[in-house]
């Protein structure tokens, strides 16, 4: 299926070694308390919702999550802002890089300089996000028949059999609904967020390219402001190593 790049299993896949690192719960933190501003009930934000489940699957402690959204009073967390930067990987793939920052003047200069660093140029708000479609993204565990014919019926746009697993798609006002049903049929939801999936993907098929592009998906996500990136590249199993 179009829509699904390759970024997406391997961020998931590195989820482990990105939680043992320190700057994942100022990021989870800096989430929630831009998440809060649309209120601090869960129950009927559910932005803030999926924010605390992301946190929760961290291991983020429970008064950390509860500091990060009572921040919404402050005037620390009225300075941040949600940006998205925009541009081009080697090979032409195109990236989007979710940030959340207190400082655009550092932030900014962070990302342009891990895209030229590794063979990319970031570009104009709108280059490229009209190769995204923003939808919503549910990880189930468990790929078998049972599985996959309650996840189609849940109202899903698409599912995708991955590995052990399988990845609803939604449009975005449905996520919520959607992730309720497959709760309500006993479905292990692994994780559920909004994000861009690309309409369509650039298949790289060169060593040195596949590379390149994860040095610098690499380069963006060491940002501690870099809450997530989005990319429209697929490479194959056996070009995928260590950068």
């Amino acid at each position: 299926m179009s829509g699904h790049s390759k970024w997406s299993t391997i961020k998931r896949q590195k989820g482990a070694k990105d939680a043992a690192r320190g700057a994942i719960f100022t990021r989870l933190g800096n989430a929630l308390a831009i998440a809060a501003r649309s209120g601090t009930d869960p129950e009927t934000n559910f932005t803030l919702r999926l924010a605390i489940d992301k946190a929760k699957a961290a291991n983020m402690p429970l008064d950390n999550i509860k500091r990060s959204i009572d921040r919404v009073k402050d005037k620390e967390s009225a300075s941040l802002e949600e940006i998205f930067y925009e541009g081009y990987g080697p090979g032409g793939v195109a990236i989007i890089a979710q940030t959340m920052t207190d400082n655009i003047n550092r932030t900014y200069p962070e990302v342009k300089l891990a895209f030229s660093k590794h063979g990319g140029n970031i570009a104009e708000k709108g280059a490229v996000q009209y190769l995204f479609n923003f939808r919503g993204v549910i990880t189930l565990r468990g790929n078998n028949e049972q599985n996959l014919l309650l996840a189609l019926d849940s109202g899903a746009l698409d599912v995708i059999e991955e590995d052990d697993k399988l990845i609803v798609i939604t449009n975005s006002n449905d996520l919520a609904k959607v992730r309720d049903k497959l709760r309500e049929n006993n479905l292990e939801i692994l994780e559920a967020e909004l994000g861009y999936l690309p309409i369509n993907t650039i298949q790289i098929a060169n060593q040195e390219t596949a590379d390149k592009i994860i040095r610098l998906l690499n380069a963006l996500d060491e940002i501690d402001e870099v809450v997530n990136t989005f990319t429209n590249f697929e490479i194959e199993d056996n070009l995928l190593r260590e950068n």
